[in-house]
């Protein structure tokens, strides 16, 4: 199993859940977060005064998956996620030891 964390442009999270959904994956955990890269924020003027946004807003999504549908599922997400413009955002894949779920006790896949 894996967990893949995907960090995009807020207003493409419904674009990468549908995506998703359609390979069969319907769980996953949403939240708002703010961050820079290569980005690096910009400036914007308020009432005369110039300052500097650091933080960008994003979203991270998280799913767990089968080690069989990685490779389709970052796909899916990065096709859902593509804007080319800069600020689109990263990946991140990592083992999963395990994972339970705690109303059954199902382990492994199964609690996916």
């Amino acid at each position: 199993m894996k967990l893949i964390t995907a960090i995009i442009k807020p207003f493409k999270s419904d674009d990468v859940r549908e995506s998703l959904q359609e390979l069969g994956i319907n769980g996953m955990t949403v939240t708002e977060v703010k961050g820079f890269g290569r980005q690096k924020g910009h400036t914007e003027l308020y009432r005369g005064a110039e300052y500097v946004i650091d933080f960008l807003p994003k979203a991270k999504v998280e799913i767990a998956v089968a080690d069989e549908i990685v490779d389709q599922a970052i796909e899916a997400i990065c096709k859902a996620a593509n804007t080319g413009q800069i600020g689109d955002g990263k990946i991140f894949v990592t083992a999963l030891e395990q994972s339970i779920r705690i109303r059954t006790g199902e382990t492994g896949n199964d609690a996916l």
